[in-house]
């Protein structure tokens, strides 16, 4: 610290201390605000399940009396129940974001508070977690552990959202058609046939999520097939310009590193999907005697690949990625620049190492 004709200069580490104390106060302040608005969320996850068991009591004694309740009081409550069930997945899907949020929040203001930690400064906030050897708040099993959770919980929250919900829905249009048929054949017809296309669309959704979960062609016929498969499916969900090349020998690896290319593929094609703005994907994968490698080169707006590197806080599924590729003694490399795309290859060697 200096002094200029009276006024106090600080140096280059103090100016930068006290703008660490002032961002870390101020994502204090917006962990504060975001944990007020996952409460009022969790109140109103609870108050709209109330609602969609009310309804389902509804529908129960409308059962009991189907015979004696005028067609449009049970279209009414028919229509009440799918109401409820929209509005309850949509209100979990902006918990699940703002949870998301909280999270996110919550490993910057970590990150800050190590930081001044680590260069003497006591924080204004408790640091729960100690630096450990890895150099974080979490070591990379705990993160991995961590996102195995993360998905548990996206997983448990999907089948509850959506195969559980479908069913549900399929024994009350059972019920009312085998009903209708003692009054109106041709109504009855009509419910039959909107049951047979819900079940054809759900069958549609529920074979995409086994696959996302876990490709059985992945343990029977291996990686590249696998790969072909999903880029397929990819592109008529998405409509991007999906392209796999296989340049090397098509081989099977150990399943654990035909589990890790596979989903980091997956990683980085949602990063194409969500971010980058791209219409066109190319997937290669090069795989020899002794290594793998996989590449995933999209014609987006690109980034700055030092974001990466720097701020888990922005690009927390790529620092994932690359803690699990590197477990395996392998190398996650970047290649990017804005408006020029992006190009991102994952290197693992096949065999243990020493």
């Amino acid at each position: 610290m200096t002094e200029n004709d009276g006024a106090v200069e600080l140096s280059p580490l103090e100016a930068f201390l006290e703008e660490s104390h002032t961002q870390l106060e101020k994502v204090q302040r917006g962990m504060t605000e975001i944990s007020l608005l996952v409460e009022q969320s969790h109140g109103e996850v609870e108050k709209l399940a109330k609602r969609n068991a009310d309804i389902t009591g509804r529908i129960h004694q409308l059962q009991a009396h189907f015979d004696t309740v005028p067609r449009e009081d049970i279209r009414t409550i028919y229509d009440d129940a799918l109401d409820a069930q929209q509005r309850l997945f949509t209100m979990r899907g902006q918990l699940e974001k703002l949870q998301s949020d909280e999270e996110h929040l919550q490993t910057f203001s970590d990150y800050m508070a190590r930081t001044l930690q680590i260069l003497g400064e006591k924080p204004d906030i408790g640091v729960e977690d100690e630096v450990d050897e890895l150099g974080g708040s979490q070591s990379v099993f705990g993160q991995i552990i961590q996102a195995q959770e993360d998905e548990r919980r996206k997983i448990s929250r999907q089948m509850h959202d959506g195969p559980a919900q479908v069913l549900t829905n399929f024994i009350l249009q059972t019920e009312i058609a085998a009903r209708l048929f003692d009054t109106d054949i041709e109504l009855a017809r009509e419910e039959l046939e909107n049951l047979k296309t819900a079940a054809n669309a759900s069958f549609v959704k529920i074979r995409d999520f086994i696959f996302e979960l876990r490709p059985m062609m992945l343990d029977d016929l291996g990686l590249v097939p696998t790969v072909k498969r999903y880029g397929e499916a990819f592109k008529e969900k998405t409509g991007l310009d999906v392209v796999v090349v296989n340049t090397g020998i098509e081989r099977r690896l150990e399943s654990h590193r035909e589990v890790v290319l596979f989903r980091a593929i997956q990683t980085l094609l949602a990063n194409v999907r969500d971010h980058a703005q791209a219409t066109q994907v190319k997937i290669s994968i090069d795989l020899d005697e002794k290594n793998a490698r996989a590449t995933v080169e999209d014609n987006g707006i690109g980034f700055d690949p030092e974001i990466v590197e720097t701020d888990e806080y922005v690009s927390r599924p790529l620092n994932q990625l690359r803690s699990q590729i590197e477990l395996l003694g392998g190398i996650l490399e970047i290649d990017s620049k804005q408006g020029e795309g992006a190009r991102i290859v994952v290197r693992l060697s096949t065999e243990d190492q020493a």
